[in-house]
């Protein structure tokens, strides 16, 4: 991949959008209001660069606050980074980059120490006044840290909001990214973006900046169950591809095994049952209590999640079930109500009582282990545009994230990318016009196909895959695109630009993208399960699939067998 160039004119392909009505000026946009959006946000405006934060919905509404178990770092005694680094390894299940695996066990523990300085609490033992550390699936030692029992997510979230606040950082909440802006030299020049509802422009505006930021979390939306909120709609992968950016490893969605399971027709955002759960000594069990996990991995029901959902998933095809069972009767009122309240809560909201009855469970959606391509700063292949947390792909997950080193990897990956603007900000470039055609040049779907984009990926691209779901999947999801095509070819007309249109339309340039990714990887790895080939291929598949936008909408794939690290400034300046 050193060969590689970066992009240097994107796709010319843009959302049909009314042209921007207002702009305000930047040296830094961050986008998205996570954990990673955050941290690099504070990071840049400590170092005086003027830092915007656009976000979705409210600065505290994204996927970060919803997250339960808690941050992995080498924190304990007699744990290492060298022992969290192998841990990592395995659950990547041969396609991490060890040398980004080892950028965040070892930068990790301090990133964790300054967020705590940061005033994030997490939860100490109270004889030692040490942090607390629990244990999650694949992880061979406790080393999770974890806040307000099982509300790590809302802790880290609350701290960083705070931060923000006290910094004087300029925010536009209810805000949806549209594209990327850029210069005549095809250099990054900000983005446009649309404000909804309470929002503090109206309308279509822009921010100018010489470097964008991209936090915009999952895409878990894309199927009909996931642990993902609403908002989560590949916006930032969609962007990136337009923009000409890479994008890679997209067809590792991690489904997570232990998902309240509601009805098998529930749709949407699904309440999660921390994998943290298991680790204080929960069992998974199918209706005859058995412990069905057990003897299927050293770990059994800790196991790395792919395993886990394969395990839950084979055991509900072999009994003709809905779902299996987390039983955790034997901790007792006391523990559920201190250590885990927002599950509780969440489990009796739905009639179901932990403390007297097993939780029913089944996977969703739960986390991309793909999306785009980074260098170790967060550089993409676009000169100004970088990633990072959910919607990045770094190198660190492989095929399958290890649990809790998603909030991890926003942390660091967050700093090294504000170190790297700060340490040289992109040249300024005025951006070019935005056009706007009388006669959209691309398609918007109907809000309608959200609904539809997300069964088909459920039925045909979901836990389970075969080349035949595979290619169902696709052959429908064209059907979607050609008949948005051939209505805007044949009258000239497309849906209205707005939110759900928008949200539609990216959704489905991230389904076409993973379910060509899953085509095309003919193994099963991580949490990428083919049912038609049931084992690893090293020989042919210890690889990554590199998807990028052509012009034509076509899509144009490659595959590597390294990382994409772009030459450092030193080797461009010689």
């Amino acid at each position: 991949m050193s060969s590689r160039t970066t992009s240097k004119t994107g796709t010319g392909i843009r959302l049909h959008a009314p042209a921007p009505g207002w702009s305000i000026d930047a040296d830094v946009v961050v986008v998205g209001s996570g954990v990673a959006g955050l941290t690099a946000a504070l990071r840049c405006a400590a170092a005086d660069l003027r830092t915007v934060v656009v976000t979705k919905a409210r600065l505290d509404d994204g996927s970060t606050r919803w997250a339960q178990g808690g941050v992995a770092a080498a924190l304990g005694d007699g744990d290492t980074p060298e022992q969290h680094l192998d841990d990592t390894l395995v659950a990547g299940a041969g396609l991490c980059d060890e040398d980004a695996v080892r950028i965040l066990v070892t930068e990790g523990p301090d990133a964790v120490r300054r967020l705590i300085g940061s005033g994030a609490q997490f939860d100490t033992d109270p004889s030692s006044g040490e942090i607390e550390l629990t244990r999650e699936g694949g992880h061979h030692r406790r080393r999770i840290a974890h806040a307000g029992g099982d509300a790590t997510g809302a802790e880290i979230s609350r701290a960083l909001n705070e931060a923000v606040h006290e910094a004087g950082i300029r925010t536009i909440e209810n805000a949806l990214v549209l594209d990327l802006l850029t210069d005549a030299e095809g250099r990054t020049a900000g983005v446009s973006l649309h404000v909804m509802g309470e929002g503090q422009h109206d309308g279509v505006g822009a921010v100018h900046a010489r470097a964008v930021v991209l936090a915009t979390g999952g895409m878990g939306q894309v199927f009909s169950a996931t642990t993902n909120p609403s908002v989560s709609t590949g916006d930032g992968v969609a962007l990136a591809l337009r923009a000409g950016a890479e994008i890679s490893d997209v067809e590792f969605v991690q489904f997570h095994p232990t998902v309240l399971f509601l009805g098998s027709d529930a749709e949407g955002q699904q309440p999660l049952v921390s994998e943290a759960v298991r680790g204080e000594g929960a069992h998974l069990v199918d209706a005859d209590g058995v412990r069905f996990m057990v003897g299927q991995h050293e770990l059994a029901e800790l196991a790395p999640r792919d395993i886990v959902a394969k395990g839950i998933t084979r055991r509900m095809q072999e009994q003709g079930a809905e779902h299996m069972y987390l039983d955790a009767r034997h901790f007792g009122a006391e523990m559920w109500e201190h250590r885990f309240p927002t599950i509780l809560a969440a489990c009796r909201a739905h009639g179901i009582d932990p403390v007297t009855e097993p939780i029913p469970v089944a996977p969703a959606a739960h986390y991309a282990s793909g999306g785009v391509r980074t260098d170790s700063r967060g550089r993409t292949t676009v000169p100004g545009l970088y990633a990072c947390g959910e919607v990045a792909c770094t190198g660190v997950h492989g095929a399958n994230r290890l649990a809790s080193n998603s909030l991890l990897e926003g942390l660091v990956y967050a700093e090294r990318i504000a170190d790297d603007i700060t340490a040289e900000l992109p040249a300024a470039g005025a951006p070019v016009p935005v056009p706007h055609p009388e006669v959209p040049q691309y398609p918007l779907l109907p809000a309608e196909a959200r609904l539809a984009i997300q069964r088909i990926m459920t039925e045909g691209a979901g836990v389970l895959r075969s080349a035949e779901s595979l290619a169902e999947a696709a052959d429908r999801i064209e059907a979607i695109h050609a008949e948005a095509r051939g209505a805007l070819a044949e009258h000239g007309k497309t849906a209205e630009p707005g939110t759900d249109t928008w949200e539609s339309t990216n959704l489905l340039c991230v389904a076409r993208v993973l379910v060509t990714a899953a085509r095309l990887r003919a193994e099963t790895r991580g949490c990428h399960w083919r049912e038609d080939h049931a084992d690893r291929d090293d020989e042919q598949w210890r690889k990554h699939i590199v998807v990028t936008l052509n012009p034509d909408r076509t899509l144009a794939v490659h595959t590597t067998d390294t990382a994409y690290f772009p030459p450092t400034r030193a080797q461009e300046q010689q």
